[in-house]
């Protein structure tokens, strides 16, 4: 595994998520990664994107870094269209080919993307305790469960998790950057070395 592709799926929204949190994760994981001796390519979700381009990478990564901002519990809209665009135009090159629900192949099978490993890293302006806690937000799920239609697109096309991370409570105003930063690269350690 030596070729990634980090996909950038923040979404500005001017002096509420402006993104810095999300580049400083990508920055972070593109020094770590590029000192490992991977190869790295980038997309920015917010950017314009050519769908074929993205294949592409797609076809080349052997994992996909994914970091996004949880908006509404789930992806911002601009990262769930680039799912939309790039997973639907990868049917039968890329990312899943037809076949499920016949007789001969279960659903959820006839994933093109087998060989390939992705790893979700996110923000999230709930506290750490509202996961994982029966009392909590989150009834009891953990940050894996929580993003279960994120988790399910990539095994939908055959992809292998990666250990997921997450900065929370990012609005607390009180964040330790240092801290957080020596969390997300021990994640990336257990993940890519």
């Amino acid at each position: 595994m030596k070729n990634v592709l980090i996909i950038n799926g923040h979404q500005k929204y001017e002096g509420i998520a402006n993104g810095g949190l999300s580049q400083f994760l990508v920055d972070n994981a593109v020094n770590f990664l590029t000192e490992a001796g991977y190869t790295i390519q980038h997309t920015v979700i917010q950017n314009e994107y050519n769908i074929q381009e993205e294949l592409d990478k797609f076809s080349w990564a052997d994992c996909i870094f994914f970091q996004f901002p949880t908006f509404w519990m789930g992806t911002p809209w601009l990262t769930k269209k680039y799912i939309d665009d790039i997973f639907s135009a990868g049917y039968g090159t890329v990312t899943y080919e037809g076949g499920e629900g016949n007789e001969n192949k279960e659903y959820g099978t006839s994933g093109l993307m087998k060989e390939k490993k992705y790893m979700l890293s996110l923000t999230y302006n709930a506290p750490s305790n509202s996961f994982s806690n029966k009392n909590g937000f989150f009834e009891g799920l953990d940050l894996d469960e929580v993003n279960v239609a994120t988790h399910k697109t990539f095994k939908y096309c055959g992809a292998t998790p990666l250990e997921s991370y997450a900065m929370y409570d990012v609005y607390n105003g009180k964040l330790d950057m240092q801290k957080i930063k020596s969390d997300f690269l021990k994640v990336l350690e257990n993940n890519f070395i």
